[in-house]
């Protein structure tokens, strides 16, 4: 059973409907009991950095969430913002990430040479930069729906997983073992982010 968590920030629906459109149980929960028996987690996301920490904070699902990604190893899969909160920070606030991938938050700089607007909001091209269960089988190119104005950045590119260029090149998919983060919404990305889910599903 994938556990979608509900700690009220989140394309809940969608991304549950996607997981239901290719076959996988998932179940939308904020339950501490249910997240603690789960197979798999997906952590959502839309909104800003410190209200959603705020929130997981909150809800008291911090030692739970760092107990099955840590410690038991299950598959982990953060989206968007859901990405985010992977990393250890973000330039959009002041609160620590959950900091299982070393990675950071950086705002996307705005470029009237090239017309590019923020958020960075459309269909882009992501590319393998490490390989990953995760993309496997992708069609080439990749695209993938982005919205968002903060691009991550690894530490290490052994943990980065995609790439994808919006003016700079920032790391559109992150891995560190058992624990995935995507900056693309795959719930709005077609047959492209069915096959991310299909995958995550399988693991």
């Amino acid at each position: 059973m994938i556990i979608i968590v509900d700690y009220g920030m989140g394309n809940l629906g969608s991304v549950f409907n996607m997981f239901k459109k290719i076959g996988a149980q998932s179940k939308i929960s904020s339950d501490l009991d249910e997240i603690s028996k789960a197979q798999k987690l997906l952590l959502p996301g839309v909104g800003a950095f410190d209200t959603a920490m705020s929130k997981i904070n909150e809800k008291g699902l911090l030692p739970v969430l760092n107990q099955k990604a840590l410690n038991e190893k299950i598959p982990v899969l953060g989206i968007c913002l859901g990405m985010q909160l992977l990393t250890n920070s973000s330039e959009e606030g002041k609160l620590k990430g959950l900091g299982w991938i070393p990675a950071s938050a950086k705002k996307i700089q705005s470029q009237t040479d090239q017309k590019l607007r923020v958020p960075h909001m459309g269909w882009n091209i992501a590319t393998i930069s490490n390989p990953s269960l995760i993309t496997k089988n992708l069609p080439v190119p990749s695209k993938f729906y982005f919205v968002h104005s903060y691009s991550v950045h690894v530490e290490n590119q052994n943990h980065s997983m995609l790439k994808t260029n919006y003016g700079d090149e920032f790391d559109s998919g992150i891995q560190n073992d058992n624990i995935f983060g995507v900056q693309f919404h795959p719930e709005k990305s077609h047959k492209y982010g069915m096959k991310i889910f299909e995958n995550f599903w399988k693991l």
